[in-house]
């Protein structure tokens, strides 16, 4: 055994002990008053042995088994007081998975349903803890089991994933999918792989990413998860995947048949974990980076009334962050958030992310509710841009290379930070998609705040030495309407939720040409494609980093509704064979054509000043005759249209093209009086017309006569002086 004053690994761990082969138990479990481990034959056998461990100090429970080997099932169970407004709510009846486990075996689908406690008296309406009791009854047939993994062999395999392709960040184009609504309805896609992993390996699905131009990936949670009890009731699964159950595993239902289907055979975790490896590979072969979605502001123990699984058994007032009469803290809105200034809740995350990196080849990470993970407990739970887990990422030598993304916000007290991460966070930037809908939407909205909106929100996210890259510019997400129902939807519709509507955002900033839904009228639906292309152009053509929803270039709806996170079905899944090709062309000639002009993904913030005496500012600012904005304009001018004249060089050097955006809202005609010279249009977002090489595209000299919704890019070459 290790000496009390070294840390153990936790988890269960090979090892060698007095010449002898057999696996090391260690948990952590502080206010416990004894921790034992169950062994298993099989998933759904019975336990054929249990283990008593000792406390070894700092909170850690430990024991070497010789003899066990790799494949080894077990379970936890954990001995303390049960005093539930205390926050104690210990119970040796329920056996526990362990946090650190690498794999789990067994069925999930219903552990929602399993409480943990029993009330005494059911009929009496207001009860406090106190009076509830620890359910006797032992939970272990209904549980899954952790497996005891060869954790180097797993690294090994990792690292003979095909290394990530190298993309500078102004490249950098993300493209937000569920691995099963992407694949499931793919038609070039094997039945059988259809909404797996496998299938997004599959070249089909790799060479529609290479011709949208996407560098990264975000996938949707693929931790493994569960239902949450209120949707396993309505008939309902939790689509999405926001709901951990298992940190160091990829979700089972993501996988091909390859290895059977039984959850119990741990032939089919291999598999699992083999299938995942594969499509990290090839997409890395395809030169595309994986990012994973991951939540750590909560757990798949839900509320008080939610069951006891791993964390909450084990020592809930060590594992979650804690408020009075034994109730965690709820900065997520499910009831139980983590206390992640807990060193050991903090190494914990560490250990995950880590694991992801090196045995699974994933090249980053978008923390969902950031602000959660940034909450200190010392200073009553208030967010720090330098709080003790988002330090320690950023100087991981493991992590620090991947890429870190927040979402800057969590519903708790003083819960929104857009712009206030360290500087080598990347940031979702909620103000780019807000302003950007509003002036295309007929939302309420001024010049200047799409100004700052294609600037990458300078204003937001300028200071500390942060790049434009930070800002991650979005339209839609997986949260909220998708790009053909926010042009076609002015409420939300999402009554299959079971929840009476009362569900997912209101303010969405949508619009719907005058009809609500589909609409066979021609106006409407070309007024809809006018909007559907101004707001790809707008994103495709902004400072920042671009990121876009699957489907969205397909012209994919889930019919209004706007929280789909339920909704495991058609209404979800991307239908392939019903794309809009035409839209699919146009967001690939949109990203070709930021490739092209480094003025589209200008590495440097804009200053608007001039280098020197005769130079050209880097960004000058038109109003919609072509005059120079002035000062009282921005916010003075009719909503309508604004324009932007971008001259990028190297240092020392004169600059090579020239670059005017025109962003035309449509409320009437406008003729924009261009600057000198010969112009070549090279987009215009009302014709679905990108022209990627000056042959190609249409002169255009003096002026620029706009009527409807667009967005334009000119060229102007000035090669040779």
């Amino acid at each position: 055994m290790n000496p009390a004053h070294l840390t153990p690994e936790l988890g269960a761990h090979l090892h060698e002990q007095n010449g002898q082969s057999g696996v090391q138990f260690a948990v952590w479990a502080p206010q416990a008053e004894g921790l034992e481990v169950c062994l298993f034959d099989s998933a759904t056998g019975p336990e054929t042995q249990r283990i008593v461990l000792a406390n070894v100090g700092n909170g850690i429970w430990q024991a070497f088994v010789p003899g066990l080997s790799a494949g080894q099932l077990y379970g936890l169970r954990a001995h303390g007081p049960w005093a539930p407004e205390a926050g104690h709510r210990f119970n040796p009846a329920r056996l526990l998975l362990d946090p650190w486990a690498l794999a789990l075996v067994g069925g999930t689908e219903r552990l929602a349903l399993q409480a943990g406690h029993t009330v005494a008296d059911p009929l009496k309406p207001d009860q406090s803890w106190a009076e509830h009791q620890p359910d006797p009854q032992d939970n272990a047939a209904a549980m899954p089991k952790c497996v005891v993994l060869d954790a180097q062999a797993e690294l090994d395999a990792g690292h003979a994933i095909a290394p990530p392709p190298v993309i500078a960040g102004e490249r950098v184009f993300i493209y937000e999918a569920h691995v099963k609504a992407l694949t499931r309805l793919h038609p070039e896609v094997p039945e059988a792989q259809r909404g797996s992993y496998a299938a997004l390996a599959h070249p089909a699905v790799s060479a529609h990413l290479q011709r949208l131009g996407i560098t990264t990936v975000c996938l949707l949670p693929v931790h493994q998860h569960i239902s949450e009890r209120h949707l396993l009731a309505r008939g309902l699964v939790n689509h999405w995947g926001y709901n951990t159950l298992n940190a160091f595993a990829p979700e089972p239902g993501y996988a091909a048949a390859t290895g059977g289907t039984d959850p119990a055979n741990p032939e089919r975790a291999a598999a699992v974990r083999a299938e995942f490896r594969v499509m990290v590979d090839a997409l890395h072969r395809a030169g595309i980076e994986v990012v994973l979605d991951v939540v750590f502001n909560h757990t798949a123990e839900s509320d008080l009334d939610g069951p006891t699984l791993s964390w909450r058994g084990l020592s809930q007032n060590s594992w979650y962050a804690m408020g009075e009469h034994g109730v965690p803290h709820n900065f997520s809105g499910c009831g139980n958030s983590l206390n992640v200034s807990e060193p050991r809740v903090l190494q914990w995350v560490m250990d995950s992310l880590r694991w992801w990196v090196q045995a699974y080849g994933v090249d980053g990470f978008r923390f969902d509710l950031a602000v959660s993970l940034g909450r200190v407990a010392a200073l009553g739970h208030a967010f720090h841009p330098h709080a003790p887990l988002l330090t320690a990422m950023q100087q991981d030598p493991v992590l620090r290379h991947v890429r870190l993304i927040a979402e800057p916000w969590d519903i708790g007290p003083s819960g929104y930070h857009c712009g206030g991460f360290a500087p080598s966070w990347l940031e979702w930037n909620d103000r780019f998609r807000d302003g950007v809908r509003a002036f295309w939407l007929g939302h309420h909205a001024s010049l200047g705040e799409l100004a700052s909106c294609v600037c990458a929100s300078s204003d937001t996210f300028h200071h500390q030495g942060r790049l434009p890259e930070v800002s991650i510019n979005l339209l839609t997400t997986h949260d909220g309407f998708t790009l053909a129902d926010l042009t076609a939807y002015s409420h939300k519709h999402n009554a299959a939720n079971g929840e009476d509507n009362r569900d997912g955002h209101s303010h969405n900033l949508s619009a719907n040409a005058g009809v609500e839904g589909p609409s066979d009228d021609a106006l409407v639906q070309h007024r809809r494609g006018l909007w559907r292309r101004a707001l790809l152009a707008t994103l495709l053509c902004a400072q920042g980093t671009p990121q876009l929803l699957a489907g969205d270039e397909l012209g994919h709806s889930q019919q209004g509704n706007n929280n789909s996170y339920c909704q495991d079905n058609p209404l979800t899944w991307l239908d392939w064979p019903q794309a809009d090709r035409e839209l699919t062309d146009f967001v690939a000639g949109l990203a070709a054509l930021r490739r092209q002009h480094p003025g589209l993904r200008h590495a440097r913030w804009f200053s608007g000043r001039l280098p020197a005496p005769g130079g050209s500012a880097d960004i000058t600012w038109l109003h919609g005759d072509g005059d120079a904005m002035h000062d009282h304009a921005w916010h003075t001018s009719p909503h309508c249209t604004l324009g932007a004249v971008i001259t990028v060089g190297e240092a020392a050097r004169p600059p090579a093209e020239r670059l005017l955006l025109a962003w035309h809202a449509g409320r009437g005609h406008t003729t924009m009086a261009l600057p000198p010279g010969n112009w070549s249009l090279r987009l215009d977002s009302a014709r679905s017309f990108v022209a990627l090489n000056e042959a190609a595209g249409e002169p255009v000299r003096g002026s620029l006569h706009c009527a409807e919704p667009r967005v334009c890019v000119l060229v102007q070459s000035l090669q040779g002086g």
